[in-house]
């Protein structure tokens, strides 16, 4: 095998390398059905107590990207400045952590799931 084969093969190889990505996380399959399950009892209209003290409504992927009265909580592509990510990952202090039930925490996959949703670019997928 010559120079220039080997380079080649070895620049092939490494580009395979690279395209080992992280698994694709949709809205409709993987976060919705967590939010639905853990934090939409307190953030429904009009009753909801999370939606009556910040208007973050989770009945739909719109409503959630519209955020709260105060704005936006998901930057798409930047979970580390997104406030739900914060505020589930407890970032935002042990008196903000969501959900504030303590029967429905979110585990590790759970929060990793938002995490790569949002650093995805938090599509309605």
């Amino acid at each position: 095998m010559n120079l220039r084969t080997c380079l080649l093969c070895t620049l092939s190889s490494l580009g395979l390398i690279g395209c080992a990505t992280e698994p694709v996380v949709s809205y409709q399959l993987d976060i919705d059905p967590i939010l639905q399950e853990k934090c939409s009892l307190c953030h429904i209209p009009p009753d909801g107590t999370g939606y009556r003290m910040t208007g973050l409504s989770l009945e739909s992927y719109k409503t959630l990207m519209q955020g709260t009265v105060y704005g936006a909580v998901i930057i798409p592509g930047d979970s580390r400045r997104s406030i739900l990510n914060k505020l589930v990952e407890g970032r935002a202090g042990s008196l903000m952590l969501m959900p504030h039930n303590r029967n429905k925490t979110l585990t590790e996959e759970e929060i990793q799931a938002f995490r790569l949703w949002v650093n995805q670019g938090a599509l309605n997928n």
